[in-house]
């Protein structure tokens, strides 16, 4: 289901703004409690928390920079900054993911050839790490239903964030419950994993993004809509090609339709201007709309130029 625009705003600022207060909350009490409780995991954690203020704030930058209007030398606006952001965020992800897998691997190592010792944490720090999961669990249920609705690339980066916090959370839980147990190779075994994870997530961030900013042009379904649109208005006899792009999260359309021959210019070209009211007013999304109309014999059903069979460029995923 489509939404205005100015809710479509309202709920990207939503989802960051809550995000960013989740994050700065648990990176001063995850870096806190695993100082003071003595807990390697839940301090790696608490510095991943910090990472993520940073690039929510990068985020929320570049969502505002996205919403100016039009101008001279963008006239589409600017929302492709929305993918721009994205990745941003895949970059710092795997950044992050790197820095927490190279340090796991050596604490591991550190603690098997006998130079780093660990008792365990505090009961605090494993409560803290629960409290985590659950917090991030309903953010990303949270985001991820944003980014649906609002097909914003930024916020689905976002929601892909908060699922690693999920796994990060969770392997820190049992690397403090192991610890405590007498097994403290756990903890930092259990961060190389999750660090895997975190690359791999944003690694298909960055898949994304560049997928939009590299012009993929929409679905099938999309083409089947337009075409089903067209067909209710009098006068446009066959599609014989539709074009359309992403811009950020909206759409440019070229059409190309035929129509009677025998009309006059006038006469085409008002159909031409009712084709791009009708996919206007029916999709809040389309930002731009190029109809190029054509004469076709309607004996024969076929153009009376070169090009005779529909040619529907939506053929990639959306």
């Amino acid at each position: 289901m489509e939404i205005d625009s100015q809710q479509r705003i309202r709920s990207s600022s939503l989802a960051v703004s809550l995000g960013l207060v989740a994050n700065i909350f648990l990176s001063a009490l995850k870096t806190s409690v695993g100082i003071l409780g003595h807990s390697p995991a839940l301090l790696a954690d608490g510095i991943n928390s910090t990472s993520d203020v940073a690039y929510y704030l990068v985020v929320a930058v570049f969502m505002r920079l996205a919403r100016k209007p039009a101008d001279d030398e963008h006239p589409y606006g600017h929302s492709q900054l929305e993918n721009i952001a994205s990745l941003v965020v895949g970059a710092f992800i795997m950044t992050t993911g790197v820095a927490i897998f190279w340090g796991a691997i050596n604490d591991v190592y550190d603690l098997m050839i006998g130079e780093s010792k660990y008792g365990g944490a505090a009961s605090m720090a494993l409560w803290i790490a629960l409290f985590t999961v659950a917090l991030k669990i309903g953010l990303t249920w949270f985001t991820q239903r944003k980014a649906n609705a609002t097909g914003n690339a930024a916020l689905m980066a976002l929601a892909y964030d908060h699922r690693n916090d999920v796994f990060s959370a969770s392997g820190a839980s049992i690397g403090i419950y192991l610890g405590r147990a007498g097994y403290p190779w756990v903890d930092p075994l259990v961060g190389a994993l999750v660090a895997l994870l975190i690359l791999r997530t944003g690694v298909e961030i960055l898949r994304q993004a560049s997928v939009e900013l590299m012009d993929v042009v929409p679905s099938q379904t999309l083409a089947a809509r337009i075409t089903t649109l067209i067909s209710q208005i009098p006068g446009v006899h066959q599609v014989e090609e539709i074009h359309a792009h992403r811009f950020g999260p909206y759409l440019v359309v070229n059409l190309t339709i035929g129509v009677e021959g025998s009309l006059s210019v006038k006469e085409g070209d008002h159909i031409a201007n009712q084709v791009e009211r009708l996919i206007y007013d029916s999709m809040e999304l389309v930002r731009r709309v190029y109809v190029h109309y054509h004469p076709v014999n309607e004996d024969m059903g076929e153009a009376s130029h070169t090009r005779s069979r529909p040619n529907i460029h939506c053929d990639l995923e959306s």
